[in-house]
């Protein structure tokens, strides 16, 4: 008899790891010391962008897997528990990166009123589309790339250290970094257990790979020596928020 081929997460990992090293990369060169302080502006804004359409999309997916286990569904009701328990694990996190915005200096309007820019909208957009229009199960090639490349350990040190920002601007960082190495191990096990098909595995591969695509760009963009949000009373904002 021959032995077991490697599980569906390790084959994830495995190719992700292969092909990330750009996004490495470019996240190390967003979080360097100089002119941090405007980055970081920045990326709260970015993230709060990515991070509020995390619920609604889990809700959408969660309403679209209950359809499907009323149809006899093998994936969804496995995935459909996921995502309600997931779903009380990112809640609020959005009103986290608010808090961290006036804390850093900014305002609140700074996320809310530009619009989201191209980059932000083809990284979660798409998984609205595939959940949509062809299964949800997609969605979990998404989850796995955003908590796969969570912020390092030390990163809210390094932040505080060279910005001088107090405790209260960095919660989302310092949280993310604790809480998503558990939640991608919950999403690998989840994958292991699913009875997918190749074919359905080949679904979250595209969407986890379309995802590390879209991440690496938007900290491309990030990295960028760009004018950040004003801090508070300093003027409106930029009409575009953050380069597209």
């Amino acid at each position: 008899m021959n032995a077991p081929g490697p599980a569906s997460s390790e084959r994830l990992r495995v190719t992700l790891g292969l092909l990330d090293a750009e996004l490495l990369g470019a996240m190390e060169y967003m979080w360097r010391a100089e002119e941090l302080l405007p980055r970081y502006r920045r990326y709260l804004c970015t993230m709060h962008a990515v991070v509020r359409a995390s619920v609604p999309l889990m809700e959408r997916a969660l309403e679209r897997a209950a359809l499907l286990e009323v149809r006899g569904d093998p994936l969804a009701g496995p995935l459909a528990a996921y995502l309600r328990e997931h779903i009380q694990e990112e809640e609020g996190h959005d009103g986290w990166l608010l808090e961290d915005i006036l804390a850093a200096g900014s305002l609140p309007g700074d996320a809310l009123g530009p619009m989201p820019t191209p980059v932000v909208a083809a990284l979660a957009g798409s998984q609205y589309y595939w959940v949509e229009h062809h299964h949800p199960v997609a969605l979990l090639g998404y989850i796995a790339v955003l908590e796969g490349y969570a912020p390092a350990a030390d990163l809210t040190s390094r932040i505080a250290a060279t910005t001088g920002l107090p405790d209260a601007a960095l919660r989302t960082v310092r949280e993310h970094a604790a809480l998503d190495t558990g939640h991608l191990d919950e999403l690998y096990a989840l994958l292991d257990r699913m009875p997918l098909t190749r074919g359905q595995e080949s679904d979250v591969t595209v969407s986890a790979l379309h995802s590390l695509d879209a991440l690496t760009r938007l900290f491309v963009r990030l990295g960028r020596s760009a004018t950040a949000p004003p801090p508070r009373g300093a003027g409106p904002s930029s009409p575009t928020g953050v380069t597209p």
